[in-house]
């Protein structure tokens, strides 16, 4: 087993190193307070302790993750530094690809996938100087928000040690490890909340990037209309941070040539003092649990208070319309690109994600268009009625987390998580408080396609007025 008790140069904890923020971190590195291969091994040592109980890493890459540091130590001590990122940990979800190590997509049915290339998200990750710890468990096919997966485990929830509570899905792994101080940032992606979820029940950073922003070649792909890659992180600056190295073209994915160029630091810190946000009506946040809807409340006084205005606004489709209609086209790709795994009757697929893949197969072409239609005339609506908006806040999920002997896999985990991508929009979910229990809660700043520098500004703001957002969860 890893040393666990590994000590960092000067007066920096253990514990202080595992959950600093990437931008402490990496003035810690650039004053030689801490090296890249102490970085690995704190975060190694806590892996090998934390993770027989968190399940939250399927694959771990120790040596090459040991010579990533070795060489980032050295291009530092000669004077060269490529940035914040260099020499900073990361983890990814494993359903980018790795070169040279198999891509499972949190399933036993992929096994013909051993690339190599790694997905763009994560050469340009590599390219800033980030070093790759492993990968993160994951639902099955990225096919579910819960954060279940009875084919290679559920992650734990680590803001509950004691009941297995759900982790939020698709990306649930990647949000424990970064919750629970397993790894400082890691890469999702979300199609219907898959990055949000598990931010919100998590209590860290999550950004649902917009659709052509981040390049999505070697990602194994469910709904490419909705599929987008983003980052989990401990503060809203580092989120930013990670998007400024992970946006731009992609050569294999001709929708990023689509994209302007973005800034994502650039004016965060200008805070929100006359800007207009669109908050729902009382019939849309019905849902949401009381002890939730406290917090979210409170979030949008501090908003006010922070010299914003809030207004009403009402989607142009109901809650239950997005969940369908982003279900029904989910099904529909997925069933193209993932249906041969399902298809045959001894498949490994878990049954619940079988029939959610095999659902694909009885949407008809004219009904799939028909849905590609209604989700044009409603991005259309949807930014007519934000024309004098600068943004959307809504709840991060309409409910804490449960234990998962509780789940019912038929019911949404988040309500407010598929409407995102059916219109084409970019969200940053980030904390706003726990319940009596300890249980995180979280709000989405939602912005037009390409405005998410505006979403992290607006977080950044609130973030800041908190003094913080992200906390190390109790015992860890």
């Amino acid at each position: 087993m890893i040393d666990v008790n590994v000590k960092a140069k000067g007066p920096q904890s253990q514990d202080h190193l595992a959950f600093a923020s990437i931008e402490d971190m990496s003035k810690m590195l650039a004053t030689l307070q801490v090296s890249s291969m102490e970085l690995v091994e704190i975060y190694l040592g806590r892996i090998a302790l934390l993770n027989p109980k968190l399940h939250a890493y399927a694959h771990l890459f120790e040596g090459t993750a040991r010579l990533a540091a070795q060489a980032a130590d050295k291009s530092r001590s000669a004077g060269q530094q490529l940035g914040s990122l260099h020499g900073v940990p990361v983890a990814i979800k494993d359903i980018f690809d790795y070169a040279d190590h198999p891509t499972e997509a949190g399933s036993d049915a992929l096994t013909d996938r051993y690339p190599t290339a790694s997905a763009n998200a994560v050469r340009r990750l590599e390219a800033a100087g980030m070093i790759v710890l492993g990968k993160t468990h994951m639902v099955e096919f990225a096919f579910g928000g819960w954060g279940t997966n009875p084919v290679k485990g559920a992650p734990w929830n680590p803001w509950d040690l004691e009941t297995h509570r759900l982790p939020g899905g698709s990306s649930s792994g990647s949000a424990v490890a970064v919750a629970a101080g397993l790894a400082p940032a890691a890469l999702g992606t979300d199609t219907g909340g898959s990055i949000r979820t598990p931010a919100c029940w998590n209590g860290i950073v999550g950004l649902k990037t917009s659709l052509r922003l981040i390049g999505r070649s070697g990602v194994v792909p469910l709904c490419p209309t909705h599929d987008t890659v983003g980052p989990l992180t401990r503060s809203v600056r580092d989120a930013a941070l990670l998007l400024e190295a992970l946006a731009g073209f992609d050569a294999q994915d001709p929708a990023t040539a689509e994209a302007p160029k973005i800034s994502p630091l650039a004016g965060i810190e200008r805070g929100i003092e006359g800007f207009r946000l669109g908050v729902l009506g009382e019939s849309d946040l019905a849902r949401v649990e009381p002890e939730v809807r406290q917090l979210f409340d409170a979030a949008l006084k501090d908003l006010e208070g922070l010299g914003a205005h809030l207004e009403e606004i009402h989607l142009p489709l109901s809650i239950e319309e997005y969940l369908a209609g982003g279900g029904d086209i989910m099904s529909a790709e997925s069933y193209i690109h993932l249906g041969h795994y399902a298809e045959p009757a001894d498949s490994p697929v878990d049954p619940v994600i079988r029939a959610r893949i095999m659902r694909g197969r009885e949407i008809s072409a004219s009904a799939y268009m028909d849905l590609l239609e209604t989700r044009r005339t409603a991005q259309t609506e949807f930014l007519a009625r934000m024309d004098r908006l600068d943004a959307l806040i809504v709840p991060g999920c309409h409910q804490a987390p449960i234990p998962v002997e509780e789940v019912d896999e038929a019911a949404p985990p988040n309500i407010f998580g598929r409407f995102v991508n059916f219109l084409d929009l970019a969200s940053l979910s980030i904390p706003v408080g726990h319940t009596t229990v300890g249980l995180p809660a979280a709000m989405q700043i939602v912005v037009r396609c390409f405005d998410d520098p505006l979403a992290l500004r607006i977080g950044r703001t609130f973030e800041r007025a908190r003094g913080g957002l992200v906390h190390k969860p109790p015992n860890l």
